[in-house]
Parts: structure tokens; C-alpha cells; sequence
């Protein structure tokens, strides 16, 4: 599972809306909803939303672990 909770705080940052993102990075208002239910969306978006912020991918998004795959 990933969270995309850095990117959210990245935009409020900036002042920038989801729509805004959308804009800039070329990406879809779906690929967007997507990232806000925390839904895996391909390494194209992510590296267009990194460019578009002047950012890394680690900047934007977290791996976050369950507690099946923690266990492992």
C-alpha cells in the first residue's frame, strides 16, 4: 500500500488545488482520485507530478507496510 499523504502537504504548501496538480503534471482528475484513495497509479504519473513539483518520488509518496507484509 502507498500514501500519498507528503504530496497533499506539498500542494496545501504551494497553494495548489488537485485540479492545479492536474494541470501542470498532464495527469488526469481519475489518476488523482486514485492517489487520494491510496491506489498504486504507474511510474509515468509519478514522475510527471515530480517534475512538475521539483521534487523526488520519496518527496511525494511513502511505502506504507501492513501488518501481513510487516510480519513476513
Amino acid at each position: 500500500m502507498v500514501s500519498y499523504k507528503k504530496l497533499w502537504i506539498r500542494l496545501a504548501e504551494r497553494d495548489m488545488k488537485k485540479k492545479d496538480l492536474c494541470r501542470v503534471a498532464g495527469i488526469s482528475s481519475s489518476v488523482v482520485t486514485k492517489m487520494g484513495r491510496g491506489e498504486s497509479v504507474t511510474t509515468d504519473v509519478l514522475v510527471r507530478v515530480c517534475v512538475a513539483l521539483d521534487c523526488n518520488i520519496g518527496d511525494i509518496m511513502d511505502v506504507v507496510r501492513d501488518e501481513m507484509t510487516a510480519n513476513k
